[in-house]
Parts: C-alpha cells; sequence; structure tokens
C-alpha cells in the first residue's frame, strides 16, 4: 500500500504540473496536510481524492478552479477500489440543510436570472417511438430549443429570485393557470407548491420520503401560508412510485424538478411509465434537470463517485438526446421545447456554496459535523467545475402527448 501511495503522490504532482496547479510557493492552489491523503487516492481514486478533503488532509482557495483543472487534463489516479453505484430509494437531502445553502431557506434546486437572453431556433429531432420505428408515426418531430445567454451582474441577493424564477418558468411552460390540476413527483419542496397556488392552480405533491414530507407540511402550515396551502394536498407514499390500480388521478400538468438525474436506468423507466399513466390527454410534462454533454469525459464521470457513495446513490445525468429515446420509448409523450441555462445554473452553485462556507456554525449548531459539512462544500464546487468545463448542463424539458397514440 506504500508503494501505491508513493505512485499516487508522484502521479498528482505531475497532474498539478500539467493543469499548472501551483502545490509550493507564497500562494499554493493546493496546500496537502498530511500524506494519508495519498493512501486514499490509491484506494479509491476520485472517491479517495474527494474523502481527503473531507478528512481535512487537502484543501484549496480556489475549490472550484482546482476541481476543474482536474479534469479538463484527464487526471484519472489509478486505483484498486471498484466503485459502484447505488439504488434509487426516493430518499431525500437532510432538510435542516436547505436554509443553510438556499436562497429562499427551502430550496435546493438550480437557478435562472433575469438577465439572461433566450434565443429559439426549431430543429428536427430524430423519434424513437415505436410507431416511428414501424412506420405508423413520423420519423422525426420538431423541438423549439432556447438556449439563455449568460446572466449580467448577479449577486448573491438575486439567488432567491433566480431560484423562483425558474419555477415560475416551469409552471408557465406547462401552462399553468388557474384551476389547473399539477402533480409534483417526486417532490421538490414547499416552493413550488406555493408558487403553483400563487398563479391558482391546485397541486399534489407526492413524496416516499416521509421526513421529506413532514418537513413540507410544516412549512405550508405556517400561519402566513394558510390561505395558500390550502390548495395544496401533501403526500406519503409507499414504495418509489403510486401504482395505476390505486391511483386514479389524472393531471392536466405534471413538474419534475431535479429529480430524473438521481433515478437510474430502471427507475427512470418505471417512472416515465407512471407519469405517462397519470398525465391526461393534451396535459404538458415540464422538467428540470442537469444533463450531460458532448464534453463528458472518463475523468468527469470518475470525479462523481463522491456523490454517487454520499449524496445520490444512483446519480446518472443523461445526454438531452438520451431523454429523448426514453421518453419516446417508455411514454405515449414527445418533448416538444428544451431550453438550456447552464450558464445561469453555474452561478446559482457558486452563490448556493459561498451562503454554505458563510454559515459552517449555524450547520454546525444543527447537527452536521465537520465531515458532512466538508462534503457539502466539495459537491457543489464539484458541479459548478464540471459546469463550467462544459461536461453538464442545465435544461428544461416539456413533453406533451402525442396526437393519435393510444393510451393504455
Amino acid at each position: 500500500m506504500a508503494a501505491r501511495a508513493r505512485r499516487s503522490e508522484a502521479e498528482f504532482a505531475a497532474a498539478c504540473q500539467k493543469a499548472e496547479i501551483a502545490l509550493t510557493g507564497d500562494r499554493p492552489d493546493i496546500v496537502v496536510a498530511r500524506e494519508e491523503l495519498f493512501y486514499r487516492i490509491a484506494h479509491a481514486g476520485w472517491l479517495g481524492f474527494a474523502e481527503g478533503f473531507m478528512a481535512g488532509e487537502w484543501s484549496a482557495p480556489d475549490l472550484p478552479a482546482v476541481l476543474q483543472k482536474l479534469i479538463e487534463i484527464e487526471y484519472r489516479p489509478r486505483h484498486f477500489r471498484q466503485i459502484v453505484g447505488g439504488i434509487y430509494d426516493g430518499a431525500e437531502i437532510p432538510a435542516a440543510l436547505y436554509k443553510h445553502f438556499s436562497g429562499d431557506g427551502m430550496s435546493p434546486h438550480g437557478t435562472l436570472f433575469s438577465s439572461g437572453v433566450p434565443t429559439t431556433q426549431r430543429i428536427n429531432v430524430k423519434s424513437y417511438a415505436p410507431g416511428a420505428r414501424r412506420g405508423r408515426e413520423s420519423a422525426a418531430h420538431f423541438v423549439d430549443l432556447t438556449e439563455v445567454s449568460p446572466p449580467a451582474h448577479v449577486e448573491r441577493a438575486d439567488l432567491a429570485d433566480a431560484q423562483w424564477r425558474a419555477l415560475h418558468e416551469l409552471l408557465r411552460s406547462a401552462h399553468v393557470g388557474t384551476g389547473t390540476h399539477i402533480l409534483d413527483f417526486p417532490a421538490s419542496g414547499p416552493a413550488m407548491a406555493l408558487a403553483a397556488a400563487h398563479v391558482k392552480a391546485t397541486v399534489d405533491i407526492v413524496s416516499s420520503d416521509m421526513e421529506y414530507v413532514r418537513y413540507i407540511r410544516r412549512i405550508l402550515n405556517c400561519e402566513d401560508l394558510a390561505e395558500l396551502s390550502q390548495a395544496v394536498r401533501v403526500e406519503h407514499i409507499d414504495g418509489l412510485f403510486p401504482s395505476p390500480k390505486t391511483w386514479s388521478r389524472n393531471y392536466d400538468a405534471i413538474v419534475s424538478v431535479e429529480k430524473l438525474e438521481h433515478m437510474g436506468g430502471g427507475a427512470k423507466k418505471a417512472y416515465m411509465k407512471f407519469i405517462d399513466d397519470v398525465i391526461a390527454p393534451g396535459g404538458y410534462i415540464a422538467m428540470q434537470t442537469v444533463v450531460a454533454t458532448e464534453r463528458r469525459s472518463k475523468a468527469s464521470e470518475e470525479s462523481l463517485a463522491v456523490l454517487r457513495a454520499y449524496v445520490s446513490p444512483a446519480l446518472d445525468y443523461l445526454r438531452t438526446e438520451d431523454i429523448h429515446r426514453l421518453v419516446d420509448t417508455h411514454t405515449h409523450c414527445r418533448i416538444i421545447s428544451q431550453t438550456h441555462s447552464g450558464s445561469h445554473y453555474v452561478e446559482g452553485l457558486k452563490m448556493q456554496r459561498e451562503i454554505f462556507e458563510g454559515k459552517l456554525r449555524e450547520a454546525a449548531a444543527d447537527g452536521f459535523d465537520i465531515t458532512y459539512r466538508r462534503l457539502w462544500i466539495f459537491q457543489l464546487a464539484l458541479r459548478e467545475a464540471l459546469m463550467r468545463y462544459g461536461a453538464l448542463d442545465a435544461a428544461q424539458l416539456v413533453l406533451t402527448t402525442r396526437r393519435g397514440s393510444r393510451r393504455r
């Protein structure tokens, strides 16, 4: 093991030199405090590197920049522990954590700032539906593709508004208004419910995480929100997805906020089947999700090991093409528009990390130990680095039922 650690140290030094990361001098980019770091790297690669940060064995004044440089030069440390993903179980991150890094104190999702300029073009996208393969449907369909330009002059005080704006854009794209019955599943939190109720919609919030359900109910039962919360029903389910046999409701709209990427392949298919069963003909499904891009590399994929180990066991970022295939193959719906706003999302991640770093004492008082606090800093910084590198992007997708498709 000592020999493996020495090799890992040499490989790490070479990678830092290639990436122009200073390890010595008056202002080093990385400060290695303990040599145990290299034993961890030799054992578990990128996961060991992250665990070394969590253990305080190294630090960096600008963590996202360091991680981005290492990913850019394809740093892939050799290791002998096999890193495998887990199974999606529907569990949410601790709700007590939200107030320490979100803009509104209750939302972990990404941002859409007001200063971006959208540019839309209509593109032709291949259809993966079974009917298209058999000649019963068109081999392609139109999708409105929108790119939102980077935001200008954003400040930390804009975070709450930007998170709120992302939710309202989802509701707008799903044609949610007075009298619309919508499903928020898996539950994205109280903010979506309040945003939907604000436009006079009725919303069902559904989650398999009982603690999360209690948290949402506690927020919505506050005296100041009593009037809005009357339009919201919060339900706990046993199992990951409700059974269509016992869930007879149909919805005008369904919203999903950064849930698809946390499901493994089997769960993604089951989720698609469920929403296909409960969306009304002509209804809309609006999803915000983080997607992989063509710049995704082996190094960027290996760097995600820490998220799969400690945050989201089944984490799986799909390309938008893969989501089109998933939707066409497992539902009677199709994607009709997709909006990309990664330049906004990454600024929100930076703000969330900075807010969290400024509230470490408060997080400690809520029971989050120093290892967990460092984990949260690292995962926010890593996702920021992957966004800035271009391996990840943020997208809002709108689906609707296909004309002429036969419903189950």
